[in-house]
């Protein structure tokens, strides 16, 4: 009468080894996420006095026709400006990335943007020559 007799009882870890590394997959998707970068190669100018700033909320790219990219939308100055105006922007950090061929005017365009959106808290992004 074998089949009568209790079995001890065992603790299977194969599922919490699924169940952690599906956490593991799910927080390195967040953190990605959470990159400001939208994945798009700019050549930044560089400065020799670039310092570190914490990571932008709004991340804005100029491309070389004068468009904007925002959160992976191109959109244009006047459209930023209202995309501002819709958010509470005067606690929101922005970051300027304009690549090597941007005008000065095309930033100052930004700038202008920005500010007619209500933004105060305005970021120019450069590369460090030395490297960093």
């Amino acid at each position: 009468m074998r089949y009568l007799e209790s079995k001890k009882a065992r603790i299977e870890i194969i599922p919490m080894i699924d169940i952690m590394l599906f956490l593991l997959v799910f927080f390195v998707m967040v953190t990605l996420k959470m990159i400001p970068s939208s994945g798009h190669l700019t050549k930044l100018p560089t400065s020799s006095s670039a310092v570190s700033i914490p990571p932008p909320k709004i991340l804005v790219e100029i491309q070389a026709d004068g468009n904007l990219l925002v959160e992976s939308h191109v959109m244009t100055p006047a459209q930023f400006t209202l995309l501002l105006r819709q958010r509470d922007s005067s606690k929101t950090a922005i970051t300027i990335a304009g690549n090597q061929t941007a005008t000065l005017q095309q930033i100052m365009n930004v700038i202008d943007a920005a500010k007619a959106g209500g933004a105060t808290e305005i970021g120019l992004a450069a590369r460090n020559p030395a490297g960093s």
